[in-house]
């Protein structure tokens, strides 16, 4: 099967968008893949965070990840910082990517502009990105648009610390997810769902009680035409309901739009199909949180999986550089 890898930060809830557009996508391709999920926590902190925060969103993602369906026997679920051949090959990699290469990273540019605070590890975190990636022997990396650059610059790495040193690295390719829902802000339509929204209540949360997302939905923005159809340009607040209540029932937008004459009651199905949808998670969270030290065991047994790959990457890539013991 093919080798994927993918890697999530600790800095906040998953929301419905993350996981309709997402989580549910790695779900179903488990049996297809051999997947490699580790939840960050050194990019996190290139920016400073506060050391309980960020213990506590470490365990609290990677058990909402678990509750979603990455079962830690059919995949790799781990945290970064556990596995420190993650570290050590950031440092190679820093010495492979050139400082001009960094300057021009996009993401750099934004982030730098909103921090209080610019450390060197937000500068040569794509080097890190780097290491994530090739300790594994990658073959696909599924990321979104903005995350492409960072593709490209370890693809480039790599070639040359293959042409430097020996072959030593597989060369990832760049993967676009399956097309998952198209999940926008309810209160602000034509912006995609995020946790940095002005307004929470245009967010909906994975482990939002079923009261706090019905709520939500019956506030959801629409427009003051009152006829229900599937038009994003037009009408986004609609579609945008179509949309979601489509992905939680297996059902093409253009044809629900077909049954319904008022917003209500669109609003109101979409609400339970959502509530419905995630029950299983919220449920299998619930089982988690009763037993604290269960998701902690099951991130050793992650690290472990992922050690056993990574030394092996490590040492043949120290071994290349004239690194280590003879």
């Amino acid at each position: 099967m093919t080798r994927v890898f993918s890697g999530i930060q600790p800095t906040g809830d998953i929301h419905l968008g993350n996981y309709l557009g997402a989580v549910s996508n790695w779900v179903q391709d488990l049996d297809r893949e051999d997947a490699i999920y580790c939840v960050v926590d050194l990019h996190a902190i290139t920016i400073p965070k506060d050391p309980g925060e960020l213990r506590a969103k470490t365990v609290e993602l990677a058990s909402i990840l678990i509750a979603a369906g990455l079962d830690p026997q059919r995949c790799t679920l781990f945290v970064q910082s556990h596995v420190p051949q993650h570290a050590q090959l950031g440092w190679l990699m820093q010495c492979v990517i050139s400082y001009g290469e960094l300057t021009r990273m996009t993401q750099f540019k934004d982030k730098r502009e909103k921090a209080n605070f610019v450390s060197a590890g937000l500068f040569s975190y794509p080097a890190l990105q780097a290491a994530d990636i090739l300790l594994y022997d990658t073959e696909k990396v599924p990321v979104g648009a903005d995350q492409k650059q960072h593709i490209e610059l370890c693809r480039d790495a790599a070639e040359r610390f293959n042409a430097r040193y020996g072959p030593t690295f597989v060369l990832p390719t760049h993967s676009t997810p399956a097309a998952g829902a198209r999940v926008m802000d309810l209160q602000d339509p034509t912006s995609k769902m995020s946790k940095s929204a002005e307004s929470p209540q245009g967010v909906v949360l994975v482990t939002d009680p079923p009261a706090v997302i019905e709520k939500k939905f019956k506030r959801a923005v629409t427009d003051s035409e009152g006829e229900v159809r599937f038009d994003i340009a037009q009408k986004p607040g609609v579609s945008n309901l179509l949309s979601i209540l489509g992905a939680t029932t297996q059902r093409d937008p253009e044809t629900l739009a077909q049954e319904y004459r008022q917003y209500g009651p669109l609003k109101a199905d979409c609400a339970a199909a959502v509530i419905e949808a995630l029950r299983p998670v919220q449920a299998r969270l619930a089982e988690l949180q009763t037993d604290p030290g269960e998701v902690e065991r099951l991130l050793r047994l992650g690290a472990t999986k992922a050690e056993a790959i990574a030394s092996v990457v490590l040492r043949r890539a120290e071994e290349a550089m004239g690194l280590g013991q003879s």
